[in-house]
């Protein structure tokens, strides 16, 4: 086998082009996990019942089908029902909705996490359940799961070559697409592999610089 610079030269601006696509339908579908997890969260501990059993029928049916089966059906099924995205933006969407059925689980353990004493402070001090939540509670939470939502968003990342499936030439879409045209697999293959590592490497560096500025 032959190294060829002059093949990952020739890939260099189809691998940009996915780049940023992969950043858009990682960054986009983080924050969508994020605060549609908090939703579910939050939706499942309230005292009514009908609530409740919704949305565990929901997050339970999407976190225990595959990713891929839920893209096909964003992307191919929808539209006969008159709902119709684009590719990146049924990507998006679809990973941001798999994923927050996981991050449902980091918030309940980190809101459970919270002391009680917590609790019986806001309620001695009167405050209204709304602002006891938001200044008292999921602060506390949030920072406690930082980690754990860190390690989702590098799972997502090495989920979106999924996105392929769907016709989104994110970094392996492009990779493929040009050792199809030419014939040459390795260079870009091997591109893709260390941008994946470098990225995720990235990603935990940022995440440990977070979780210092939380603690302290």
């Amino acid at each position: 086998m032959k190294w060829d610079w002059d093949a990952v030269s020739g890939f260099m601006p189809h691998f940009w082009d996915g780049l940023l696509v992969t950043l858009q339908a990682l960054v986009l579908g983080s924050l969508i996990s994020f605060a549609l997890g908090l939703v579910w969260a939050l939706l499942m501990r309230t005292p009514t019942r009908w609530v409740r059993w919704p949305v565990g029928v929901i997050t339970e049916f999407v976190r225990n089908t595959p990713l891929l089966v839920q893209l096909f059906f964003l992307f191919y099924v929808l539209p006969e029902w008159g709902v119709t995205l684009s590719a990146l933006a049924t990507g998006v969407v679809g990973i941001g909705l798999h994923y927050s059925t996981y991050t449902m689980q980091v918030y309940r353990a980190g809101i459970e996490a919270v002391p009680p004493g917590q609790w019986e402070a806001a309620t001695a001090l009167n405050l209204p359940v709304a602002r006891t939540w938001r200044v008292v509670i999921l602060p506390q939470a949030i920072r406690r799961v930082v980690p754990a939502l860190g390690n989702y968003v590098i799972a997502m990342l090495k989920d979106t070559p999924m996105l392929m499936a769907i016709t989104v030439l994110e970094m392996l879409g492009q990779a493929r697409l040009y050792s199809q045209e030419h014939f040459q697999f390795t260079e870009p293959l091997t591109v893709i592999g260390v941008a994946f590592i470098l990225i995720s490497y990235l990603a935990s560096l940022l995440l440990r610089a977070l979780e210092r500025r939380l603690v302290h």
